[in-house]
């Protein structure tokens, strides 16, 4: 077939060269012990971004709060139980091998062993239950040699399709094997992803054999992942505040001419798009997503043993993430089916689909469902986008960005998030000294209270703060 020649093809590319290529930011060194004066931070959104960022700081001995508008925690990793007892996510997650930083921050708060370890392949499911697989644990090195230019030079701004084929690729490889791929890391297609998105996965792939190894969750995160993650921070001193959204930053500018926050929220001020930085975020765009889970009363995944797939005391069937690329969706977890795309028309239009991938699954009925819809997911990785991501630290001398979408030698993904979240501490921490003198040019300001007619944040205390810096993440 002519997209596994594709594979043969790419993988012709294997070299030693790209083994000291990876990007070094993916792999921060441990933070020096702070010795400056304690700062108090105020974090909005209880993301993962936010979390991570909130971890780093309570271990430097900073004082934290954390303030979320909905009434879970987690962000694009969120998931809460309904009145049924039934686990609503807003996302299938897939923990890549390389996603060094976010097991770091596991093991620091006891989730690590909250990971089930799936094989050693990538799984592609075709029409009529035909399975095949993707190997890439590479026996020579790195795939692609053209990717140590890329990483090596300045941003190409052009989409991995045009990427693929001027290395002698096929367009069917590209629709029957790397699209899924595309799909699942970016919710975007080959031809709309950025070539960059794609050779960053390849390259850790290539380098470093445990990075293609997938892991999942026990089960929802809101007990496996960001549960774990806020008892933590609650044990160290931190303070998470559900259900307080904002609405407006609050500002003030020296007699110097300097800006700096007063107060805190989701919305960037009108006036501060005269700064690139911010101005460069609403160049940004976020990609629509709708997860789908679908319940159905036996195993979905093809058996072809209809007595196996029909008992309910076992897992049985495949045990991986899986791509598809005969159909509009592409992920599946083994207990249940969790299908990305547009409740009742999605459902009937998810159901014939599933039927066509798993025969077997004939007869079942799918027996609960949810859809969960979120507007701006992760940031569209197109071509030429990429410059436009902002950095953690911000002209704006005590308000930091934290965020998978902000400047970091990863995707946007859990791994990038929680990358951000320590770069965004490391840079309070190394401004310790200059925040805590700011904070003396600050009105008396200490705890954060709500206004009374407004849900804008204020610091009404007349004690003097010990520092103060705002996070958006």
């Amino acid at each position: 077939m002519e997209y596994r020649q594709g594979i043969f093809n790419f993988n012709r590319y294997l070299e030693k060269k790209l083994y000291n290529v990876a990007p070094k930011g993916l792999f921060p060194p441990e933070p020096k012990r702070y010795k400056g004066p304690k700062l108090k931070v105020a974090i909005i959104g209880a993301g993962l971004a936010g979390m991570s960022t909130a971890v780093e700081l309570l271990d430097q001995g900073h004082e934290v709060d954390i303030y979320e508008s909905r009434t879970f925690i987690g962000g694009k990793v969120g998931s809460f139980v309904d009145r049924r007892g039934n686990h609503i996510e807003m996302g299938l997650h897939v923990f890549f091998g390389c996603y060094n930083n976010l097991f770091r921050l596991m093991k620091k708060v006891g989730a690590e062993k909250n990971l089930l370890v799936k094989d050693h392949t990538h799984t592609f499911v075709n029409e009529g239950g035909e399975v095949g697989e993707l190997d890439f644990r590479f026996p020579v090195g790195a795939p692609l040699h053209g990717i140590q230019a890329f990483l090596t030079t300045n941003q190409l701004p052009i989409s991995f399709s045009d990427w693929f084929l001027s290395k002698g690729g096929t367009r069917a490889s590209i629709q029957r094997m790397w699209d899924p791929v595309a799909y699942a890391l970016g919710f975007i297609d080959c031809d709309n992803i950025s070539a960059r998105c794609m050779l960053t996965i390849f390259s850790l792939f290539a380098t470093k054999t445990e990075a293609s190894l997938l892991r999942m969750l026990k089960g929802s995160p809101d007990a496996y992942l960001s549960g774990p993650i806020r008892k933590y921070i609650e044990e160290k001193g931190g303070r998470f505040h559900l259900r307080w959204g904002c609405r407006k930053i609050l500002y003030d500018q020296s007699p110097d001419g300097e800006t700096y926050v007063t107060g805190i929220a989701m919305l960037l001020p009108a006036e501060w798009r005269d700064l690139e930085i911010f101005n460069n975020i609403y160049k940004l765009e976020g990609v629509p997503v709708v997860t789908v889970q679908l319940r159905y009363n036996g195993w979905v995944t093809e058996l072809r043993d209809l007595q196996q797939s029909r008992q309910l005391n076992q897992a049985a069937g495949l045990d991986n993430l899986l791509y598809t690329p005969d159909a509009d969706f592409f992920l599946f977890c083994r207990s249940c089916s969790n299908i990305t795309r547009r409740l009742l028309h999605c459902r009937a239009r998810v159901t014939p689909p599933v039927v066509k991938l798993f025969p077997s699954s004939r007869g079942l009925d799918v027996v609960w469902s949810s859809v969960v819809k979120i507007g701006q997911s992760l940031y569209r990785e197109a071509p030429g986008k990429d410059p436009f991501r902002p950095d953690q630290k911000t002209p704006v001398k005590n308000f930091f960005l934290a965020g998978s979408y902000t400047k970091q030698d990863y995707i946007d993904s859990m791994e990038g998030a929680t990358l951000s979240g320590r770069q965004a501490s490391a840079y309070i921490c190394d401004a310790g000294e200059e925040l805590f003198t700011l904070s003396e040019k600050l009105p008396t300001l200490e705890s954060l209270e709500p206004s009374k007619s407004s849900s804008e944040l204020r610091y009404t205390s007349p004690e003097s703060p010990k520092g103060l810096a705002g996070i958006m993440a």
